[in-house]
């Protein structure tokens, strides 16, 4: 299972939606990042293959970051997750 996590501006709380492929995850990952370089402001409507009935709406001049990660069926991994992971290990 692959995840997206995408921070929006001023929000502390990353959204995150989920694709089973690699592929799937790169091609969204990818779409994401083509908007956010559009000068328009486009709203993305997302949805997660983990949880079909999960549905998020954005506008794309508000994220500020896009992260794609490869995530496993185990919790602990000794990495905290998301953006913060990089400040734990200095």
């Amino acid at each position: 299972m692959f995840s997206i996590d995408i921070t929006l501006t001023y929000s502390p709380i990353p959204i995150s939606v989920q694709r089973k492929e690699q592929k799937d995850a790169e091609a969204l990952y990818q779409e994401i990042t083509e908007k956010m370089r559009n000068n328009a402001p486009e709203l993305i409507e997302l949805t997660c293959e983990k949880q079909p009935d999960k549905k998020v709406a954005l506008f794309s001049d508000r994220i500020s970051a896009v992260i794609v990660s490869q995530k496993s069926g185990v919790a602990a991994t000794g990495r905290a997750p998301g953006f913060f992971a990089l400040a734990e290990n200095k």
